[in-house]
């Protein structure tokens, strides 16, 4: 199969990339980040009645209308009233209730004069200043109607969105369910983590790369395990990897004798490119088995880990119904002069240091190539050379 160019290769993924239309209930605590999958009407107002918006008394607004500093209207106090408490006493004419910002307004009164603005002694209050119905009062349904949309269905749930649903005594909604995306590695010399290396032995790193790529785009990864060079059991591992909604395998993409990951998918679905024009990461693998989106991700750890950023990551977006990913980008002078590849898409990882972008890429296989890494600049495929000193973009990781 001919390689393909960049942006075609994001065109066909993004095309074939669907969002999950399952749906689960998770507790108002689970649910920051998720994507809401119903419209929610309110079913209570908010405040559900009216209440002091701060301390002070609650008082016959015409009672303080001809209130000044020289001559204050004097007011009965005929109560006290704390948030939480339950109006006994009626405000009459020529009297007032002290209340806590938040009490139940009591009956009779329709605002609340500033603790600051009065003088209490013996039971009277001295007015300073006038204030008007419904001044420093927070009204019945002001912050939330009954009966009005609160969120729309495919709103990102939010701190302040979580609120909303937390007023309306709510502890559970429904969401999208995350994509689950089952992550093989694949090679006879890969051993997990934790084991003992033999000669010849490298760790698993790229499970664990693409895992958190998968997490922080809003996914769960599933961390499958690690599959030999056979095409049997890479196609047992295969099988049941196809239990998740998309599957991930590193290595086994390059082309070569042991390329079986192509002949592991020939009879289960459709490879749809195999080999972009890029570096690192020229060998992935993109293709639909049985209807799932299917990643076949170079083994070299920087360029698998790359291109899990570039291709893995909006598709995992896209599934999960979360928009895509605006890039932070900062704008440099290249530290030193590099090379372009003509006819391929160059990702370059740099350092940002001061003003200058340093050029820290070592080899495909070294994954500190990344890790050590603040972004990486783009060299397009007509572009021979970037000169030292000029201007680049860098987007960030």
């Amino acid at each position: 199969m001919t390689s393909i160019s960049y942006k075609k290769a994001l065109t066909v993924v993004s095309s074939k990339t669907k969002p999950l239309t399952r749906v689960e209930s998770v507790g108002i605590d689970e649910a920051s980040v998720r994507v809401l999958a119903e419209t929610l009407v309110a079913g209570l107002n908010v405040p559900s009645f009216d209440r002091a918006a701060m301390d002070g008394y609650a008082v016959k607004s015409k009672d303080t209308l001809d209130s000044t500093r020289q001559n204050p209207e004097i007011l009965k106090l005929v109560g006290e009233l704390h948030a939480g408490d339950t109006p006994k006493t009626a405000v009459k004419a020529g009297e007032c209730i002290q209340v806590a910002t938040g009490a139940v307004m009591p009956r009779g009164s329709d605002a609340v004069v500033q603790v600051e603005d009065v003088e209490v002694n013996n039971g009277l209050v001295k007015v300073f200043k006038p204030v008007s119905a419904q001044a420093n009062v927070s009204q019945q349904g002001e912050d939330i109607k009954e009966g009005d949309i609160i969120i729309e269905a495919g709103a990102i749930l939010n701190a302040g969105k979580i609120g909303v649903l937390a007023a309306q005594g709510l502890t559970k909604c429904r969401v999208y369910a995350k994509p689950i995306v089952a992550i093989i590695s694949s090679g006879e010399e890969v051993v997990a983590p934790g084991k003992k290396l033999k000669p010849g032995n490298i760790y698993d790193v790229n499970s664990h790369t693409i895992g958190s790529v998968v997490s922080s785009s809003g996914g769960i990864p599933l961390l499958s395990g690690i599959v030999g060079d056979n095409l049997e059991d890479i196609k047992t591992k295969i099988g049941e990897a196809l239990q998740s909604d998309l599957v991930v395998i590193s290595g086994g993409s390059s082309v070569g004798e042991k390329d079986l990951l192509v002949e592991a998918l020939d009879k289960w679905g459709k490879v749809l490119f195999h080999g972009i024009k890029v570096k690192p990461g020229a060998p992935i693998l993109f293709a639909l088995v049985q209807g799932k989106p299917f990643f076949g991700m170079p083994g070299p750890s920087a360029s698998c880990l790359i291109q899990s950023i570039l291709f893995l990551g909006p598709a995992v977006r896209k599934m999960a119904r979360l928009p895509p990913q605006p890039p932070r980008a900062v704008v440099a002078k290249l530290e030193r002069r590099v090379s372009g590849l003509t006819g391929r898409r160059q990702f370059l990882p740099v350092i940002i240091d001061g003003n200058e972008a340093v050029p820290v890429f070592k080899k495909s296989g070294t994954i500190t190539s990344v890790a050590g890494s603040d972004g990486y600049i783009e060299i397009p495929e007509d572009v021979a050379t970037i000169e030292k000193g000029e201007t680049v973009i860098v987007t960030l990781f």
